[in-house]
């Protein structure tokens, strides 16, 4: 089993002093939200991910969720599992107090949610779905749906899943065939059938709720005409409601994380939000999940970091170039595998700066209304680019670490080759990571007239200045400066009248990669200048070490945006390529 230790360090650096994060949170209103307090809370979730979570995490791939007795039934462990989280009130963690939660920072769920991730992507599934149920049920709910669901669901005795996809409709929503019938007395009957449904049914909890999208009979054509129902599994007398698991999907990885395939019957439900207004109220959720699961990227590149790390310190194995071993060397000494180790690391870590930015953002608005444009802009632009580059990133890096360990990477024994199955679902599922890279570059680039992308490249040049002055620092502010420029070109030339409408599409995953790697460069810089300043209570060698990752992200990751801006500036040109548009001759 490859090993996992809580970054706690690393991630009282990034809240203090990186993101200041208490001294942000008491200027809003989060004066408990105090340094000790984030110290103690993580510490708890350590012990968590650790000694309960993580050694369930190959059992439970080995065992898998099955269907029998008429429900999905869990690996062994995973009931007491939930007792603990349950117990320990890591479900309500976040959540509004005047239904049950405890109220503290989305900054600090967002940190816990990382080690949950780690330590068993598996079973992060179903508290993760929770999480964005219970935010789309408090925004869009009548009193009676929040009263009747919200208390429940925080306490972790309820759970929440997102059904949307059906055999024809994945992504097209329009295309979804489910049917809402009004009974009279406020409530609806159900009739269709759902895939790819993510925990939708399980044994941890005696209840648990569906959020699915339907059509009423008069509702028109397309998106427009789809309507949310909330759908439990039990009805408030008792009763099982009138849905049914058909079967689990057999899946590449994430065996203990039931993706079900769901037949409604009749089942009862009652509105959430406006009729034919669904997918605006299921976009909460939807949202929410979307950084959601690049933290679960994230959370997957820190354990695929520190196993590559660790091997390669202890493997000894060949003469590495300027070696001193006599029979061989640490591979970490041979290039190519410090390469490896590196981009891990400075991804992983990058990422969890930028989450932990944009779940900081969302909490000062909170707290202060008069932040809400620019938290709403913050959220909007690197939404897409957490998902994306979060769980990219974190297939990469387990991939890396597959390959620093050679074949005892490619074996069950080592437990990397659990993380590479795991997380590649994490790049298809919540839209995949084509459909990220169009929704920045077709929607949230434009916004409010670019407004959120000129934030950000102003910040990067702040802390890309701050870099300059400081002499520590001072040759980062360079590459950080043209990636920049890069990306601000390329909207610019996106933009063009005469542009072919068909290049922003072409270009889309390539330019969402060369924002991330901005964005990734910008948390670096941030970083950087934070040990620059040499705060007395952490070790010289840790500081060093920090600036150390920002050179190397700067100097080795960085330039890859010149490649990126050459393949988006070839357009969709470069797609045609003289090729017919069925592509016949490529078969061969």
């Amino acid at each position: 089993m490859s090993v996992y230790e809580p970054p706690l360090h690393a991630v009282r650096f990034l809240v203090n002093e990186v993101l200041k994060a208490p001294e942000a949170l008491a200027a809003t209103g989060w004066e408990e939200a105090t340094p000790d307090l984030f110290d103690a809370v993580l510490a708890e979730a350590e012990r968590l991910a650790v000694e309960v979570l993580l050694p369930l995490d190959r059992s439970g791939d080995e065992e898998g969720a099955r269907v029998a007795d008429g429900g999905v039934r869990m690996p062994a462990g995973f009931r007491e599992a939930w007792r603990h989280w349950r117990d320990g009130g890591w479900n309500g963690l976040s959540g509004d107090p005047a239904y049950g939660g405890q109220g503290m920072p989305a900054l600090l769920d967002t940190l816990v949610t990382e080690m949950v991730c780690a330590a068993n992507l598996a079973f992060s599934i179903t508290p993760g779905l929770t999480q964005g149920a219970i935010r789309a049920l408090a925004a869009h709910g009548d009193a009676a749906v929040k009263e009747r669901c919200l208390p429940p669901m925080l306490a972790g005795d309820w759970t929440g899943a997102m059904a949307l996809t059906e055999p024809q409709a994945g992504t097209d929503l329009g295309l979804l065939r489910t049917r809402a019938e009004p009974v009279g007395d406020g409530s609806f009957r159900l009739a269709g059938q759902k895939m790819f449904i993510s925990s939708a049914d399980h044994d941890l909890t005696d209840n648990l709720v569906h959020l699915v999208l339907a059509r009423l009979p008069d509702a028109p054509e397309g998106t427009r005409g789809i309507s949310l129902f909330v759908v439990p599994k039990h009805l408030p007398d008792g009763a099982r409601n009138g849905w049914s698991v058909l079967s689990v999907e057999r899946k590449m990885g994430l065996h203990a994380s039931p993706t079900c395939v769901v037949s409604y019957e009749g089942a009862v439900g009652w509105m959430v939000g406006a009729p034919h207004r669904g997918l605006a109220a299921m976009f909460t959720m939807m949202n929410h999940e979307r950084l959601f699961v690049g933290i679960q990227g994230i959370g997957v590149g820190e354990r695929a970091a520190q196993a590559a790390l660790s091997y390669a310190r202890d493997r000894v194995q060949g003469r590495a170039p300027g070696g001193s071993g006599e029979a061989g060397d640490p591979i970490l000494h041979h290039p190519d595998v410090r390469r490896m180790v590196l981009t891990a690391r400075v991804l992983t870590d990058a990422g969890r700066a930028l989450a932990g930015w944009v779940a900081l953002w969302l909490d000062r608005s909170a707290g202060d209304p008069s932040l809400a444009d620019e938290a709403e802009d913050w959220a909007a632009l690197l939404t897409p680019v957490v998902k994306a580059a979060g769980t990219d990133f974190g297939f990469e890096s387990a991939v890396l670490a597959q390959q620093v360990m050679g074949g005892h990477g490619y074996i069950r024994d080592n437990g990397v080759e659990q993380l590479v199955r795991d997380v590649r679902a994490t790049q298809i599922y919540e839209g995949t990571n084509g459909v990220q890279a169009l929704d920045l570059v077709q929607r949230k680039l434009g916004l409010h007239g670019g407004r959120p992308l000129a934030r950000m490249l102003a910040a990067v040049e702040d802390a890309a200045q701050a870099l300059a002055d400081d002499p520590a620092t001072a040759d980062l502010a360079a590459p950080l400066r043209i990636a920049a420029g890069r990306l601000h070109g390329l909207t610019d030339w996106l933009r063009q009248e005469d542009r072919d409408p068909r290049d922003g599409a072409a270009g889309a995953t390539d330019l969402l990669r060369l924002t991330a790697l901005v964005a990734y460069g910008w948390m670096w810089g941030l970083t950087a200048g934070a040990a620059a300043r040499r705060p007395a209570e952490y070790d010289p060698a840790f500081l060093d070490a920090r600036i150390g990752l920002a050179r190397f992200f700067m100097i080795r990751l960085l330039p890859a945006t010149a490649m990126l801006e050459a393949r988006i500036r070839s357009g969709y040109a470069g797609l045609e390529a003289g090729l017919s548009d069925r592509l016949e001759g490529v078969e061969g």
